[in-house]
């Protein structure tokens, strides 16, 4: 089974809890205030973790990340190539309504701190049969893409949060997209999900694509072959780490050479199962609880 680097974001999560988002111009008092581990890339390793992949990070952060470092060492994450001496741990502003919706704020920081030196160090020790996992939030990623291709690693790449320079990167060495129907429809120009599906594929012929979507569950294609899983029925709280745990156990999944129809299954489970809880890392369920849950669909 091979292994899973993760070169991703670590942030501090400040979770409000509000009525409503904040409007322009408008000055409102939070419910309450909640602190969390988070950012994109820490969650997602936290959820490979959880699936039982064997799952190392590499990333950066201030002195403030150390408690954040820790925490996926104790979670089985190998966290031997996460360097502390960056500046400002990145950190997050998310505000939670009462439908459990999220709007959040991203303050890069160190994140944006990788540079070549960094990646060529994080993949020294891995290649063909290996897995890179890669979000949007660091710096780099043009070059961690082509240094990751040139060594044979498979690359799942999640283009949260969206923006321009997606459409700069090397896409074409992408071997499954892990995205939502925005940012689907932001790369393909549809806002149809079939017609996401079909413009990813006619594009990056090589790639597998998962489209996550929401309540309406999830959509999946590869080499022609399309799927599709619903949603299940549970009390929405908070979706804040939803498609990190999705991507977390869907990739775990394919490493451990499940066919795609179960990975679909596993993967919302467990996000359903996230959503149903506060908080981003800390809403995440192991693999036991994933297994033992029988959830209805919606």
């Amino acid at each position: 089974m091979g292994r899973i680097l993760n070169i991703g974001s670590i942030n501090i999560d400040y979770v409000y809890d509000v009525r409503h988002f904040v409007q322009p111009g408008e000055t409102m008092s939070a419910i309450s205030l909640n602190t969390f581990p988070g950012g994109k890339g820490l969650n997602q390793s936290i959820a490979l973790a959880r699936a039982g992949a064997d799952v190392f990070h590499a990333g950066r952060t201030g002195g403030e990340g150390r408690a954040m470092i820790e925490l996926m060492k104790r979670e089985g994450v190998n966290v031997e190539m996460v360097d502390p001496s960056g500046s400002a741990t990145g950190h997050a502003i998310i505000q939670v309504n009462r439908s459990g919706e999220n709007c959040i704020i991203l303050h890069g920081g160190a994140n944006q701190e990788l540079d070549h030196p960094f990646v060529d160090r994080s993949l020294s020790g891995f290649g063909r049969g290996d897995f890179l996992v890669l979000q949007n939030e660091v710096s780099d990623t043009d070059y961690i893409m082509r240094a990751a291709s040139a060594r044979g690693l498979f690359i799942a790449f999640n283009p949260s949060p969206f923006g321009p320079e997606i459409m700069d990167l090397p896409l074409e060495l992408v071997s499954c997209f892990v995205l939502n129907e925005i940012e689907g429809g932001e790369i393909s120009g549809s806002a149809e999900p079939a017609e996401i599906l079909d413009s990813l594929e006619s594009r990056f012929p090589s790639a597998s694509v998962v489209l996550t979507l929401g309540g309406d569950g999830v959509m999946y294609r590869n080499a022609g072959v399309t799927l599709s899983h619903g949603a299940y029925d549970v009390p929405v709280l908070d979706t804040t780490a939803a498609g990190d745990t999705f991507l977390g156990y869907f990739i775990s999944s394919l490493v451990a050479g499940r066919p795609a129809g179960e990975a679909l299954r596993l993967s919302s489970v467990a996000s359903a199962i996230a959503v149903s809880r506060k908080g981003a890392s800390s809403s995440i369920p192991t693999l036991a609880e994933v297994l033992a849950t029988d959830l209805k669909l919606a």
